[in-house]
């Protein structure tokens, strides 16, 4: 992935993180940084980044682009030909790649409000990981998700027993596209 594309990425992220429902617009970005870090950077030099015009940060920039986004400095970086990060198998960057992956469904799902929510808290939690496999013990316990959403979000699980349970043969052929 090239540095502009990152940059646009991470934009995108930080807007979703901040509760926009879209991307932070570059201004929105640059007041930001100023508010929280008390540097500044102007939206020219921002544009030339983002379009690819200055292909290499000065290391004051990537320091501070890295400070702000909370990524490591060298991120800021084209990757290099051939490079493909889902080989790598550190769990914090792992943790990382879940973590976006949620805030990219939330993106997806933002027309669902509570769900767009859930996926976001998820994306927050400190260990995303732990509370999906926490998810499937909940879910493989006979009906201890009812007993929860019903002690928890009675008003979901009011809308939820209207509609037509799922049969096992629509998860198991839901399971077999996602293989």
């Amino acid at each position: 992935m090239k540095l502009a594309d990152k940059v646009r990425y991470l934009r995108e992220v930080e807007g979703s993180l901040r509760g926009l429902n879209r991307a932070m617009t570059q201004q929105e970005l640059l007041r930001a940084i100023e508010a929280e870090t008390g540097s500044k950077l102007s939206q020219s030099y921002l544009s030339q980044i983002e379009s690819g015009a200055r292909p290499h940060l000065t290391n004051t920039t990537r320091q501070l682009l890295a400070k702000f986004f909370r990524v490591h400095p060298g991120y800021l970086v084209d990757d290099p030909e051939g490079y493909h990060a889902e080989l790598l198998s550190d769990a914090r960057t792992l943790e990382d790649k879940l973590d976006l992956w949620l805030v990219s469904g939330a993106e997806r799902f933002r027309r669902d409000p509570e769900l767009r929510r859930a996926l976001l808290a998820l994306a927050r939690h400190e260990d995303s990981r732990k509370c999906l496999l926490l998810l499937e013990s909940i879910l493989e316990t006979p009906a201890l998700a009812e007993r929860l959403l019903h002690l928890l979000r009675p008003v979901v699980a009011r809308t939820e027993t209207t509609q037509m349970p799922k049969t096992h043969l629509a998860v198991a052929r839901a399971e077999k596209r996602l293989r």
